[in-house]
């Protein structure tokens, strides 16, 4: 399991950027939130969806409520904790208003695909999403070119993160040593998935994020590293990457 690092020899801003991660098997993306700026919208149709049921709540709320769980997890919570009923029938209606959002207004996250363009080794996709949304939201980026056909959905595996099973997947598929993948997340639970599956976690916060305590919250996670946007990622990387040298050990 690792933690997070608290020797400031190797906090980002002291690592060189310019050397190859040739320690690091594998770099794990989430992707809403990450990859691609789809979270205020999501949050938005779902929080309009709900209230044309009838259940009082916004935007915001909605934002800090269902953020990072899988479709499966917000169903049951809206189900259970506000009681919408033909649960079916109203999440085809968000997906319908979702998808058009994201064909007219989705984006990457700023910096983010010239990040991933520069990274010298194996890279994929693990996201909590299905793989119809992804298709619907990264698809339509060049960034999915970047990655196909490394793109790994909850629904691939029993249980979503938190639990590592979708990370363990794509160690699997890299045939990628846990212990030498690394984690790039914006959710507390895909924290605690790296955690769970012995892979080092790199916690991504949005600059624009309206969370509070976002980084607290990820180092409290077991996040090695936390960075606020993609341009601190190159050096969390490179941090990482210096700390296996070290360790001198496979797992």
């Amino acid at each position: 399991m690792h933690r997070p690092v608290t020797d400031r020899s190797f906090t980002p801003q002291t690592v060189a950027q310019t050397r190859p991660l040739e320690n690091i098997e594998l770099v794990i993306f989430d992707c809403d939130g990450v990859l691609i700026d789809s979270e205020p919208i999501a949050s938005r149709t779902l929080a309009e969806m709900l209230q044309e049921a009838g259940i009082s709540i916004t935007a915001e709320d909605a934002h800090l409520k269902f953020t990072g769980n899988s479709e499966t997890i917000i169903r049951r919570i809206c189900e259970e904790e506000y009681g919408l009923r033909d649960t079916v029938a109203h999440f085809e209606a968000w997906h319908e208003r979702l998808f058009v959002e994201f064909e007219c207004s989705l984006k990457p996250m700023p910096g983010i695909a010239h990040i991933v363009d520069g990274i010298d080794r194996p890279k994929c996709v693990a996201s909590n999403s299905t793989m119809e949304r992804l298709r619907k939201s990264l698809g339509k980026l060049e960034l999915w070119q970047q990655f196909d056909p490394a793109i790994y959905s909850a629904e691939m595996v029993a249980r979503p993160k938190p639990a590592s099973d979708l990370l363990l997947l794509c160690a699997e598929k890299f045939e990628a040593r846990p212990g030498r993948c690394v984690m790039i997340d914006d959710s507390p639970h895909g924290v605690s998935a790296a955690v769970a599956a012995g892979m080092y976690a790199i916690g991504f916060v949005d600059p624009l994020d309206p969370r509070p305590d976002r980084a607290s919250l990820l180092s409290a996670d077991g996040a090695s590293f936390v960075v606020e946007g993609a341009d601190g990622l190159p050096a969390a990387l490179q941090s990482i990457n210096a700390l296996l040298g070290n360790e001198g050990c496979a797992w």
